[in-house]
């Protein structure tokens, strides 16, 4: 065990790092903002796209893989918010941040620099099916519910717009598509193309993990402690028990299987903070739930991974 806790403890080292800057004034909350802008929209997806345009496309994806994922995920969402609604007697919005917070790991900043240090090169086609799993399809059901929920009227191409900025516009998902058709049509990159690529990937997640960390700095705990636990458990233990059940049974082989456990097994997505502080749906609670899932997260991710890498 104590092989994967050394794996992952720089990764988040660095988160740690990112807070303590924020909270010493190292670094001021808008230097970290432009810390996840350029991870996000720039770094981040570059390294996806050199990392899908080296693979056959038939390497990097698997329907069994993609299916099994999103059973676990779409199982988890409905089963979070059937139990936020009777236990919480909450309405359509609050379960379905609940829901979403739930289902939607941090693959952008904790994902991938944790998987390619765990697997390397092979955790690049289960983390591209597992953002169009989950940014593709669990992020849009959490919005439009969310909507529902709010009861918003008169504004169907507003939303349209919204879920096609979070989807279809998504940097990331971006990179996937772009990385794939490489992949698909066995384009080589020009290789100063691909140097400038790999070069401005590397810097993604060093950038994203001390961008993370920053934001981490101005969440608290609070009165919201109670379900912020509950949604936690139901993120990095459900949610990860589940996926093995289903990957196991697919018949995939054991580092897709572990690949996509881990995966399940990341802390809450910051980005479900924004959704829930849009549409009014228990902000401070998710904040909350963010916070502690990244922090808990920091031990039971390499305890998943000692149970589960072949």
């Amino acid at each position: 065990m104590l092989q994967f806790f050394l794996a992952s403890s720089p990764i988040f080292a660095v988160v740690a790092l990112g807070f303590g800057a924020a909270r010493t004034k190292l670094v001021a909350p808008g230097g970290f903002a432009a810390f996840a802008t350029y991870a996000f929209d720039l770094a981040l997806p570059a390294l996806l796209v050199s990392l899908l345009a080296r693979q056959p496309l038939q390497e990097a994806f698997d329907v069994r893989f993609f299916g099994a994922l999103l059973g676990a995920g779409l199982t988890v969402f409905a089963a979070t918010g059937v139990l936020t609604a009777l236990l919480g007697r909450s309405g359509l919005r609050v379960s379905a941040v609940h829901g979403q917070a739930a289902t939607n790991g941090n693959l952008a900043f904790l994902g991938v620099p944790l998987l390619l240090a765990l697997l390397g090169d092979r955790a690049t086609g289960p983390l591209a099916m597992a953002v169009l799993a989950e940014v593709g399809l669990l992020m849009p059901l959490g919005i439009v519910l969310m909507s529902l929920g709010r009861g918003r009227q008169g504004a169907p191409r507003s939303l349209l717009r919204e879920v096609a900025a979070a989807t279809l516009l998504n940097p990331i998902v971006l990179g996937v598509g772009a990385g794939a058709v490489l992949g698909l049509t066995g384009t080589r990159l020009p290789a100063p193309i691909d140097r400038f690529l790999g070069f401005l990937g590397a810097s993604a997640g060093p950038t994203a993990l001390f961008a993370l960390g920053g934001s981490l700095a101005g969440r608290r705990l609070g009165e919201h402690w109670r379900p912020a636990v509950g949604v936690a458990a139901m993120k990095l233990l459900a949610y990860p028990a589940l996926a093995w059940v289903l990957l196991g049974r697919a018949g995939l082989p054991p580092a897709w299987v572990a690949a996509g456990v881990l995966i399940a097994a990341l802390p809450t997505a910051a980005n479900v903070f924004v959704f829930a502080q849009r549409y009014d749906a228990v902000p401070e609670r998710i904040s909350a739930e963010i916070l502690l899932s990244t922090v808990a997260g920091a031990v039971t991710f390499p305890l998943v991974a000692w149970l589960v890498m072949p």
